[in-house]
């Protein structure tokens, strides 16, 4: 018979905005170079799919990460690993402003990676464990807000600062926020004891994978995360470099202000859990993904207000389905909830990099309009699954 789980302190009660800020601070990095790509295709002289498969590299260290993350997070404090990823994070950050070539840049991106994922894989299981059903859904959704608003501030922040001082500075500005990520998680989260050590006795530690995988719901929703950044990455990592060539030929400033397209995302977001409650959590997840799928036509456009408002529908669909499918995997694993979120987050982040390599691709060999069918496409296999998600 399994002992009695080591008793936890009482868990601070963390205001959504605390929560959404220490989401923020987790996930900066991850997006925020995509603001910057042209620049960086032009520093190392190398194709848009290049640039933008190195710089997607992260995605494979977060898919790495989020497996041995929920492996091994029974064992550790929530806590101390989730302010530990974050300062560790802060030394890949700082040494991407002297990669000397692509290949440095893409293990640094790839090491930046594996530091976010434990830290995002440790906090949402803090989040699972230490608060009720309704409290969790409100603080999944308000981490995943921050996320949005990491995409927004990121990616606006890295193009400001590398417009006026280079991309050097502007990674070193963003190990700095790495190292305060850091210290108000420290200062914010409860201590807490690990889950039970024996809760896994005598079981493979590739047990709870097996399991999760052999649950149809589950494995409906990691399909369907999959889909969701692969097409994300797929549209934001490329239109870039649509944006800043002719006829629209915008700066590298000017490119950093497109991204406030994120705006709207960061209002509607935290509304997912109770879209989710009130309509069910199928109809939620496929009617968001049509929103997104309803803004790629706009991304053909040479008026740029027209394209600014396919990016705005693109990312309120992508995030409002991507904080609904995250809030429901915790409360779908039956057990071991920290492999749960650490799989989903292995599938999410394994689709974002095969959005960069295969969408880079098309666009580098048939253009703008094939890269938006590709993503489209997914997509539309991530509406159809999302019609059959149920609590």
């Amino acid at each position: 018979m399994a002992t009695a789980a080591l008793a936890a302190p009482p868990a601070r009660m963390l205001s959504p905005a605390t929560v959404g800020l220490i989401g923020f601070l987790t996930l900066v990095d991850l997006f925020a170079t995509q603001a910057i790509l042209p620049s960086l295709a032009r520093l190392y002289q190398v194709t848009p799919a290049a640039i933008g498969l190195a710089a997607n590299a992260s995605t494979l260290g977060m898919a790495i990460a989020g497996l041995v993350a929920g492996v091994l997070g029974r064992h550790v404090d929530r806590r101390q690993g989730v302010w530990i990823s974050l300062v560790l994070l802060a030394v890949p950050t700082a040494l991407l402003a002297f990669a000397p070539n692509l290949t440095v840049f893409a293990v640094l991106r790839v090491v930046q990676g594996l530091c976010m994922a434990t830290a995002f894989t440790l906090t949402l299981t803090y989040l699972s464990e230490r608060c009720s059903a309704t409290g969790a859904t409100t603080a999944l959704a308000a981490y995943v807000t921050g996320g949005v608003a990491s995409n927004l501030i990121g990616r606006l922040t890295a193009a400001t600062v590398a417009g006026l001082l280079g991309p050097a500075i502007s990674f070193l500005f963003f190990a700095a926020l790495n190292l305060g990520g850091a210290a108000l998680v420290a200062r914010a989260l409860s201590r807490g004891a690990p889950m039970r050590m024996d809760e896994g006795a005598g079981r493979r530690f590739w047990s709870g994978w097996a399991e999760h995988l052999r649950n149809p719901r589950l494995l409906r929703l990691y399909l369907i995360g999959f889909l969701i950044l692969f097409g994300f990455i797929g549209t934001f990592s490329y239109v870039g470099f649509v944006l800043a060539r002719p006829p629209l030929s915008l700066s590298m400033t000017a490119l950093g202000l497109v991204f406030l397209v994120f705006a709207p995302s960061m209002v509607t977001t935290p509304l997912a859990g109770a879209a989710a409650t009130r309509v069910g959590l199928g109809p939620a997840l496929a009617l968001s993904l049509l929103l997104a799928i309803a803004g790629l036509p706009l991304l053909l456009a040479t008026w740029l207000p027209a394209l600014l408002a396919g990016l705005a529908l693109v990312g309120i669909g992508t995030f409002f389905a991507q904080a609904v499918a995250t809030g429901q995997v915790g409360r779908t694993a039956e057990r071991d909830r920290a492999a749960a979120s650490g799989l989903y987050l292995s599938f999410y982040y394994c689709g974002g990099l095969a959005g960069a390599a295969v969408v880079g691709q098309v666009f580098d060999r048939f253009g703008w309009t094939a890269a938006l069918e590709s993503v489209g496409a997914a997509l539309a296999l991530a509406t159809l699954l999302g019609f059959g998600v149920r609590r």
